[in-house]
């Protein structure tokens, strides 16, 4: 099942995307949740009549034109990991960075997220403006302590994430939070694809292009740690939510790394393909001029 945000005049609703076009839950199903964490929240039986209303015959909205807004729009936590592709790490070490004896998460601020097609801004504050693209799972109930061999059992499903990155203002500090966080720099959709419809998430294609180029070209069966390895990790520490982000990490490819770097301008748009996913389009704009909020 894939299950979408969407806008609808003023408001935000959820669907299900088939290949006939979208249901609107709000209408198919009006008993459910109105946003996607109350739905992923409400467990099981509201996934179930979420799934039997996306079968049923009814309207649909086409998807073609339709506004897609991140699957998660305000995540209550959204974690990436640094270093996650050994052939991420050979293609940074000029910058200095190196395999770590311990998984590196960084925090991207949830104001940074935006959905498939909106505009990724090149900021006022800086133009060494990148992209990564990443495969990124969803929590679906509050854990603790979550051993590795019951890590499945508390992904709600998988999306795809595009960890916009501002490199210098990424190397200031060891934290990597402000160059991560800056606002249209969470791309992320274009749905959210339940763990039954893409199997095993370890052996997945992940391709990127910048325009018509090629970037990246890999499968998350290179990561260092895997998703399961990940959850088991971040819960000896802290709860995760419903609703919390996972991003696992990029691999070789990025413009930055090339020689000489080539950053992200107005105009690019950047395309990012995960097999049994889908695609993630987002273009390329100057930071407009009406940004300030005082």
């Amino acid at each position: 099942m894939r299950l979408v945000t969407f806008r609808s005049g003023a408001s935000t609703r959820i669907g299900v995307a088939t290949d006939a076009g979208v249901v609107d839950l709000s209408e198919a199903e009006p008993s459910l949740p109105r946003d996607l964490i109350g739905l992923l929240a409400a467990g099981a039986p509201a996934l179930e009549a979420a799934r039997g209303a996306a079968g049923r015959r009814g309207p649909r909205l086409p998807l073609a034109g339709l506004a897609l807004c991140a699957p998660v729009p305000r995540p209550p936590k959204f974690l990436a990991i640094g270093l996650n592709y050994a052939d991420h790490i050979a293609e940074s070490r000029p910058a200095g960075y190196q395999q770590a004896d311990a998984p590196i998460f960084f925090n991207k601020q949830s104001t940074c997220t935006i959905g498939d097609h909106a505009p990724i801004h090149v900021p006022r504050a800086s133009y060494r403006v990148d992209y990564e693209g990443e495969l990124a799972f969803v929590i679906g109930r509050a854990c603790r302590h979550v051993p590795r061999d019951r890590a499945r059992e508390v992904v709600a499903g998988f999306t795809i994430v595009n960890d916009v990155s501002v490199r210098d203002w990424q190397r200031r500090t060891p934290t990597m939070t402000m160059g991560k966080s800056f606002d249209t720099h969470g791309p992320m959709g274009p749905w959210l694809v339940t763990p039954d419809e893409v199997g095993d998430p370890h052996a997945l294609a992940i391709r990127t292009w910048v325009n018509d180029e090629l970037r990246q070209d890999s499968n998350t069966k290179h990561l260092i740690y895997d998703c399961w390895a990940q959850i088991e990790h971040l819960t000896t520490a802290f709860t995760l939510e419903v609703g919390d982000v996972i991003s696992t990490g990029t691999p070789a490819g990025v413009g930055g790394a090339m020689n000489p770097p080539k950053w992200l301008r107005a105009g690019d748009t950047v395309r990012i393909e995960i097999e049994r996913i889908g695609t993630l389009e987002n273009p390329v704009i100057d930071e407009p001029s009406d940004t300030a909020r005082i």
